[in-house]
């Protein structure tokens, strides 16, 4: 990956205007997000466009994708990228904030959302407050995920380990029940750094698994394989 972007099997990003560039958290969000018969999509918080242009190349030819960004260079960039890709006519970005924003209901809301806390060093403040719990917060995202939601849609987000017990609870207090729950592990053995997350506003079993990167023989884990690499060129 160099510093001005990233090229995928069937897109290629650039978001060298972006505060938060392509990594690791987002490529696992679009990857495993469960779109199911999802229609329409929203991606909170777009970034590069990255997550927004994944779910555009998994998912049926007429399925709409917004990706919403607040940022105005981030927004432009991801604009450039959705045009540039296979799916211009499919994936649209919008400008705003999600307090303020407004449309028709969505069947998924996807975000890779802010989640460090005030205190931690970064190398610039657009990358501070990308990360920082500034511009949306976790009980912000659900409670207007709530709000665009369609009554049978759902909210998947990744988020870290220290996030579990407050996503719980805004979930639950927002009518969310959670359908399923990866834990990401970057290294066979150890405890997961992350947590992938689908709500829904409908019950349903709920479903548990694990996400291994890396095994105790260096390679890639197998779930982990299968959901990266219709993406990575050389997977």
């Amino acid at each position: 990956m160099s510093s001005r972007g990233f090229t995928f099997k069937q897109f290629h990003i650039n978001h060298d205007h972006c505060a938060m560039k392509v990594g690791t958290d987002g490529i696992l969000l679009g990857a495993w997000a469960p779109i199911g018969s999802a229609r329409r999509i929203l991606d909170v918080g777009t970034g590069s466009g990255l997550v927004a242009l994944m779910l555009a190349q998994r998912s049926d030819p007429d399925v709409k994708i917004v990706g919403l960004e607040l940022d105005e260079a981030a927004a432009a960039q991801a604009e450039e990228n959705a045009l540039a890709s296979p799916w211009p006519d499919k994936v649209s970005i919008e400008r705003g904030a999600l307090q303020q924003y407004s449309a028709p209901a969505f069947d998924l809301i996807v975000s890779n959302p802010p989640y460090f806390q005030h205190g931690q060093d970064f190398d610039c403040a657009a990358r501070a407050g990308a990360r920082h719990t500034v511009s949306l917060s976790l009980a912000e995202l659900f409670g207007h995920g709530r709000r665009l939601l369609a009554d049978d849609g759902g909210l998947a987000v990744v988020l870290p380990v220290q996030a579990l017990a407050e996503v719980t609870k805004l979930a639950d207090s927002n009518g969310f029940v959670l359908y399923e729950k990866r834990d990401v592990i970057t290294r066979e053995g150890k405890d997961p750094v992350r947590f992938l997350m689908f709500f829904s506003r409908v019950k349903h079993c709920k479903l548990m698994d694990e996400i291994v990167i890396n095994t105790k023989n260096n390679v890639h884990g197998d779930t982990y394989v299968r959901l990266v690499a219709p993406f990575y060129l050389k997977m």
